[in-house]
């Protein structure tokens, strides 16, 4: 196949890959111009190595979590590769649920590393075989995991600086009712008496006319 390819190809040669994948592959198609491919969860450090050692896609460029909490496997990992010489990408995605680990693929890509931690600091997602599994942008005490669908806005503490204990203190959070919930922008929602913003002028100019 020549490279850069077209959709056409590109979907022949996820076709391609699922028929000769010995199962490693169970889905293919082209989204946003990049393919994107499924694959068998347990075989996901398997289907890695196929597309960095046969087809090039040298570099992991990012794991991220998605959280579909409707669905009995609700997460998705999704695994972002890119080949320098080809000039693509590829995403190749597995499902797991709240209890059963994902594989780590550090043993294929070493950088895989910090993303596997930040998908489970962020969503919960386990990965088998990880080296130091442990929250890499929370606190290790925090409670919960932030992008989960379920996780309030609020979050479960909050956290200020105590004058007299002099140290950071973390409490439950506060009731909100006294927020003022207008959905505007900063700049839309001050009151009035402040003097003009640039843009400002814009507000009083009259809609465009329509055809």
């Amino acid at each position: 196949m020549s490279w850069p390819a077209t959709n056409d190809e590109l979907a022949a040669f996820g076709q391609e890959l699922v028929a000769n994948g010995a199962g490693v592959f169970t889905g293919s198609h082209v989204a946003f111009g990049d393919l994107q491919l499924t694959a068998q969860m347990p075989q996901i450090a398997e289907a890695l190595r196929l597309l960095r050692d046969t087809h090039g896609f040298h570099q992991l460029v990012d794991i991220a979590g998605v959280d579909y909490p409707e669905r009995a496997r609700r997460f998705e990992v999704v695994y972002h590769l890119l080949s320098m010489t080809k000039n693509r990408r590829i995403r190749l995605k597995v499902e797991t649920d709240e209890d059963t680990p994902v594989p780590s693929v550090t043993s294929v890509f070493p950088n895989a590393d910090w993303y596997e931690r930040e998908a489970f600091d962020m969503y919960g997602i386990f990965f088998e075989g990880h080296p130091d599994l442990r929250r890499i942008l929370t606190d290790y005490g925090f409670h919960g995991h932030p992008l989960r669908k379920d996780f309030p806005m609020t979050g479960y503490v909050e956290v200020r600086y105590d004058e007299e204990l002099k140290r950071v203190v973390y409490e439950p959070v506060k009731a909100v009712e006294w927020r003022n919930w207008d959905f505007l922008s900063p700049w839309e929602g001050m009151e009035k008496g402040y003097a003009p913003l640039p843009g400002d002028e814009k507000s009083s100019l009259p809609a465009p006319e329509t055809k």
